[in-house]
């Protein structure tokens, strides 16, 4: 296979397809926190964008060099992310209905801290690792050139997350960390139902 139209076609509709979680939970973010900078709004894109692009390499690298592992792991991705996603879901869904009870609601967003974005990257990405496979037949120079252009779509897509979220968040006020709680609990769950069943 060589690198032509073809193989960026093909590149962008996967990324696009392994952003779609990761845009929901960007939805999720951006109705959570809206007031979010630019700087930040870039930040959190770009930790997507990097575990998508992390993931279908790591899933690469275990199908050249020890396959038979990764087929054990398989079957635990879609209950590591109903776990983390369930988890972060629901804490914004507390917060966002403790809040709803305070006397100044909606006055205050907690923000989007380092280690939950992290635990997000993971969990809306950890099923790309599976694209390993999709990208067994590449060389390396190919694999991450896909990679990288996965990483791309991921970053755009993301951003528009984003730039959404905080439109509908600064409108919906308090009820937006529970929307956005809400959507994180539903993708932890649909990731789970369609990996297991």
């Amino acid at each position: 296979m060589k690198m032509d139209f073809i193989f960026l076609f093909n590149s962008i509709l996967l990324g696009a397809g392994l952003a779609m979680d990761a845009f929901s939970v960007s939805l999720a973010n951006g109705l959570n926190e809206p007031g979010m900078k630019k700087r930040k709004m870039c930040a959190v894109a770009g930790v997507f964008a990097v575990f998508q692009a992390v993931m279908p390499m790591t899933g690469w690298f275990f199908v050249h060099t020890i396959a038979r592992y990764f087929g054990m792991f398989e079957r635990l991705i879609p209950w590591i992310a109903l776990l983390l996603l369930g988890w972060i879901g629901g804490n914004m869904l507390y917060e966002g209905i403790h809040n709803q009870d305070a006397e100044n609601p909606g006055t205050e967003h907690t923000g989007i801290g380092l280690a939950v974005l992290f635990m997000q990257g993971i969990a809306t990405s950890i099923d790309a690792l599976s694209v390993g496979f999709t990208i067994a037949g590449y060389q390396l120079l190919m694999a991450f050139a896909a990679a990288m252009i996965i990483a791309a779509v991921t970053f755009v897509i993301c951003m528009c997350g984003l730039v959404i979220g905080k439109k509908f968040g600064t409108r919906l006020a308090n009820k937006a960390q529970v929307l956005g709680g809400s959507i994180l609990v539903v993708i932890g769950a649909e990731i789970f139902i369609a990996g297991v069943f």
